[in-house]
């Protein structure tokens, strides 16, 4: 007897404007990716973007006030972002003469 092997995708049908296509059509392929591609990454990354902000975290009461002790705490400074922000923008008068 011979057996069918599991189907491992599953197809999703759904209904859009003509208008909601052709911007997904122009996207995926500034991507150089088919619309099922595109949209399938789409999907999946607002999915575990969801799952992400939804996630439970559980912790003793003593990890809850360590966690609140250091997000009290004052921030340390990161050398590298300092000097960034004091960088003038690309867009500001003599910003490439600065540099």
């Amino acid at each position: 007897m011979v057996r069918s092997a599991e189907r491992k995708e599953h197809p999703i049908s759904m209904r859009m404007p003509e208008a909601d296509i052709a911007m997904i059509d122009r996207a995926a392929g500034l991507r150089g990716r088919s619309r099922t591609d595109f949209v399938r990454d789409a999907a999946v990354r607002a999915a575990e973007d969801v799952l992400l902000e939804n996630r439970l975290i559980r912790m003793s009461p003593t990890g809850f006030d360590e966690f609140m002790a250091v997000l009290s705490g004052a921030a340390a400074p990161v050398p590298e972002m300092v000097e960034l922000a004091r960088r003038p923008a690309p867009w500001e008068p003599g910003a490439a003469k600065k540099r």
